[in-house]
């Protein structure tokens, strides 16, 4: 174990680190159950300023699902396919990085 003391905005928090060998596989996390087998993705990195569909909802190829704002541009995502709407992964006021996903859909 090391400790070290960070201060972040002139609070001082003091930290334990545990010391791995590397050789321990890292634990995989599991899927979403509900999600969806075609992932909606951010082309950008930006703010989730609105999520337009909810989840269950029928959408068609083009339909908006989500709206961006990055450097000062909203710009919708839209569904890939026709299909069902599985799970969304966001909700208004997120940032997000680029090809983060955002929703799921069947």
């Amino acid at each position: 174990m090391k400790s070290y003391r960070i201060i972040v905005n002139g609070n001082v928090y003091d930290v334990t680190v545990e010391e791995t060998t590397g050789n321990e596989a890292a634990t995989a996390t599991q899927p979403v159950s509900n999600a969806g087998s075609v992932e909606i993705k951010s082309s950008v990195p930006g703010k989730i300023i609105a999520v337009e569909v909810s989840q269950g909802q029928a959408v068609k190829a083009g339909d908006t699902v989500v709206i961006l704002e990055s450097m000062k541009m909203e710009i919708p995502v839209v569904a890939p396919q026709d299909g069902t709407i599985a799970s969304i992964a966001v909700s208004q006021g997120n940032n997000v990085e680029n090809g983060a996903v955002l929703a799921t859909m069947n």
